[in-house]
């Protein structure tokens, strides 16, 4: 079954097309990891947070890839990095067109 992780992270920036200019090579890189299916980035400048969803195949792929993820933020200077893992339940988020499936 498919896992659903959240991750955010205080974050000073980049922001924006700076963000996505520094980035694009993590952000390459991510596409290679076991088990994973897609992410979607997230960032709040007004309140300095950074993150991302991402979607897994399973749990073991989702945690994997939060501990290693966790170390390399904490290498780049972040200090807590809040992650979270969810079931996605496919029959409510297909209704409402989720790229679950």
């Amino acid at each position: 079954m498919s896992k659903l992780l959240q991750v955010d992270f205080d974050f000073a920036g980049p922001f924006g097309e700076e963000m996505a200019d520094k980035l694009t090579g993590l952000a390459e890189s991510i596409n290679n990891e076991p088990g994973f299916i897609w992410k979607i980035w997230t960032e709040n400048q007004k309140d300095q947070l950074g993150g991302g969803i991402y979607l897994f195949e399973d749990e073991a792929s989702a945690n994997s890839y939060l501990k290693m993820h966790s170390a390399r933020l904490k290498e780049m200077g972040v200090k807590e990095v809040r992650g979270q893992i969810f079931d996605v339940n496919i029959p409510l988020s297909t209704i409402n067109k989720a790229p679950v499936v």
